[in-house]
Parts: C-alpha cells; structure tokens; sequence
C-alpha cells in the first residue's frame, strides 16, 4: 500500500502535461478537448498503480504521448473508407456495391442542402418521395407499378404482411433461405403475419406439390431465388412460369424474391444462372423484389414492382413508413437508374458493372503495374504475379469464381501474418487476404488511383 502511495503521489498534473511539447500541439485543440483527453489518461493511469498492473512512475511526457495518441484515435472515424484487396466484388462486411461519381455527386447534392424529396416543383404542393424512382423502374423493367423500401427482407415483409396476412403462403422447402445476419425466410415470413406453407423436399419440388397444397386459406405462392446457394446433383424446381399458370388457375398471385437482381444480362462477362429482373416478370410473376446494393450497383434498398394493384395496397401499409428510404439513398437509386437508361452509361459508370467487364488482359497489366508501385517504394518484400479467383459476393451466384490477377507479397522482416494485421491498421486500411504464406491483393477490385497509397502502406509496414 505504501508503495501504491508513493507512486500516486508521481501522477503529473493536468497543467504539466498540456505544457509537454509532446502533447499534439499542431492538432490546435481545444482547451476542453485537451482536457478531457489528459484526465481520462491520468484516471487509467491512476486505476493501474491501484491495481498494482504499473510499478513504476508515471512521467509527464509518457502520459502526454498517450492522451495525444487518444485524441487521434478518437478523431478517426469508425465508419471510413478503405482498400479491398480480396478480390470480392460485392464485399458484404466491406459495404457491398461501391457508387460511382456521378452518383455520389447526386448524394452529396441532396445531403449538403434542401432537396424536392417530398415536392412537386410543377404543382407547387406536397409530393411523394416515391414518385423520384417509381417512372424509372416501371420504364426500365416494364412493371405496372413499383416501390423502395430500405432493404430486400424489408421489401419481403412488406409484401407478405400487405398481400397475404393471415393466409398461407405456399414455398418449397428447398426455398427456406437464411439470408444475411442469420435471418431466415421462415422468421420473415412468421413476422409479416402469414401462414408458411411448406411443399416438395429440400432437393426436389414438383408443380404438382404447388397444386395440393392450396386450400381456401391460400394468400399466394412466393418463389425464393437462392442466389447464396446452390443444391447440386439429384434436383429439381418447378420454373417460375408454371408456377404463374398454376396459381392464375386458381386465382392466386405469385411472389417472386429475387435477392439480388440484375437488370444487365451478365452471360456477357461469362456469369451464368442469375436471371435478370425483365425475365422474371415475363414469366408472369405478379410481384418481385429484389437488391438495391448487389448487382444493380446501388445504394442499399428494397426494390419491389408488379401490378399496380398490389403496389397499391403496399403503398397504404403502416409498415411502408416505418421501412422508407431517406433522400440520400433516393437520390443515389435514382442517379443509378438513370445511369441504365443508356447502357452505354450503366457499364463506363457502376463500378459493379464495369469490375464484372474487365478483362484478364487488363488484370495481367493491372496487376503488373501495382506490383511496379509497391517494387518502387520498398524491397522489403518478394513480389509477384500470379492467377488467383476472386468472386462476385454479396450472396450472388454462389457457385461462380472469377479468374483474376493478384500481387503476392512475402515480407522479409516481418510474418505475412504481421503484415497483413499492419496494413488493417493504417489510417486507410488494406484489406486483403493470406494464402499459402503470402500476401495477396486482387487487383480487379483495387482503383488503380489507390496503387500509390497501397504502396507507401505496404512499405511503412515492412520496414
């Protein structure tokens, strides 16, 4: 106790450490920011020697070092950009589909003042928020009707809870999907208020297991994308057009949750089995939903369309206000439907589109000229070339890799292990990924105007 005493009694004062020249003087801080920052070091400081976890004396420069090193952490933003170098198209944990510049633009224009969000300009009265998108998708995809939510499950909900509430709604079992976050299609479905009616087995339904299953209680059949799984070998599903003919027989509507959706044909970049949001409807389905953030390359929404009639009852749900967009994801969908309207301007400006497109040509060169970068700032590291596979993300076609380019780095001084914790930890951190002992960064999802910034990281943190 006696020696806990002493060393409480070496505990710098508040005043002597603002006076260290260790103490951040460039960052210009305010006297209570500087404050706080201080005492909050001087109470752990103080709780440590209690504990008998710190035996020696406090300094007044060691405690100015680490209330300067607090306030900058604490002046970094949490949610900030970063580099992805794991070859991930789609990134989930990294904020799925990037937005391109005119795009962000349209954001940035409707964030930083007043906005028409819910104005007709022409009448001079009140508006609807919705009215910014709904021309657009119904042009683009030839839907009656169309409505945004904040995000696809929400959409789903929405849907069930305004067509089908209280009814059964009929699904294969192979269908029961969990999406992301453990939310499973069943629980959406129990939360929207309607009845889930199973049918068929996990590998194989027949149209005939849709036909029995309908009684006078029945709301819908809904069809289920599985655009994060695939079940290969001894399979069979019923094509959602047979399904629309079954169910229009009886008088029922067919819901169809794509997931993702795509209004591009993505065969062209040699990626298969993702129908896109036309040929869905062509088959008749009734109602769709579907991704604003995955392969449309937009902002994070529930896109729903269909007959009017539906939308409609939709539009008049209580959840729809609980689950509406605000004006910067509005004003980011609409500048990316509008990209669509030329396809010409949907693959030169949606980075999803335009990462999909290239070549292995161009990742070759690519990838060449970043491992040039990173040679020209440090030979620290064995760098190399090699071929690697990188994927769509996102819960898109699963089953699918894409060949890519990547720079493999092997640090001298440091385990690749240490790198790759080194390069998290950058002010702008590299997120890439280990294989084999090496370091690799894909650069099919690097902006070649990052290669300098990559770099310098890479270099700071080998020496």
């Amino acid at each position: 106790m006696a020696a806990n005493t002493a060393l409480l009694r070496t505990i710098p004062k508040v005043d002597e450490v603002l006076a260290s020249p260790l103490f951040d003087p460039e960052q210009q801080l305010s006297h209570s920011v500087a404050v706080e920052a201080i005492r909050a070091v001087l109470e752990e400081t103080r709780e440590a020697i209690l504990a008998g976890s710190l035996t020696e004396a406090p300094t007044v420069d060691g405690v100015a070092l680490a209330a300067a090193e607090r306030v900058r952490s604490h002046s970094v933003m949490s949610l900030r950009r970063l580099i992805n170098g794991t070859g991930i198209v789609l990134h989930t944990n990294l904020g799925r589909a990037r937005l391109g510049e005119k795009v962000t633009q349209a954001v940035c224009d409707v964030a930083m003042g007043y906005s028409t969000l819910e104005y007709d300009v022409a009448a001079g009265r009140r508006g609807s928020r919705y009215s910014h998108i709904e021309e657009l998708v119904t042009r683009l995809t030839g839907a009656e009707s169309a409505l945004v939510v904040n995000n696809n499950a929400a959409a789903v909900m929405l849907i069930l809870g305004a067509m089908t509430k209280g009814k059964e709604v009929v699904i294969s079992r192979g269908e029961l999907v969990e999406i992301g976050g453990s939310f499973r299609v069943p629980e959406i479905m129990e939360q929207s208020g309607s009845i889930l009616v199973e049918v068929g087995s996990t590998n194989k339904t027949h149209l005939s297991d849709y036909e029995k299953a309908i009684t006078e209680n029945t709301g819908a059949f809904l069809k289920v994308h599985t655009s994060n799984f695939r079940i290969l070998g001894f399979t069979e599903s019923v094509p959602t057009k047979d399904m629309v003919e079954v169910a229009h027989a009886h008088g029922l509507p067919v819901i169809h949750d794509l997931g993702s959706g795509v209004f591009v044909n993505l065969e062209q970049f040699g990626i298969l089995d993702e129908p896109t949001v036309q040929q869905c409807l062509d088959a008749g389905v009734d109602v769709l939903s579907f991704s604003g953030d995955k392969l449309l390359g937009g902002p994070q929404a529930g896109i729903i369309i269909g007959k009017k009639k539906y939308i409609d009852q939709m539009k008049k749900h209580p959840l729809t206000r609980a689950l509406r967009v605000d004006k910067m994801t509005l004003a980011a969908l609409e500048a990316t439907l509008r990209l669509y309207l030329d396809p010409r301007d949907a693959m030169e400006e949606i980075p999803t589109l335009k990462i999909l497109a290239v070549t292995l040509e161009q990742l070759e060169a690519k990838a060449n000229r970043l491992r040039d970068a990173i040679a020209a700032k440090t030979s620290g590291c064995a760098l190399s070339v090699i071929e690697e596979l990188g994927q769509v993300g996102g819960g898109s076609v699963p089953t699918q890799m894409l060949k890519s380019r990547v720079v493999a780095i092997v640090p001298s001084a440091i385990s690749v292990m240490e790198l790759e914790k080194r390069l998290r930890a950058c002010p702008v951190p590299v997120i890439g990924r280990i294989n084999k002992d090496q370091y690799l960064l894909d650069v099919r999802t690097i902006e070649e105007s990052d290669f300098d910034l990559v770099a310098e990281n890479i270099a700071a943190c080998v020496q």
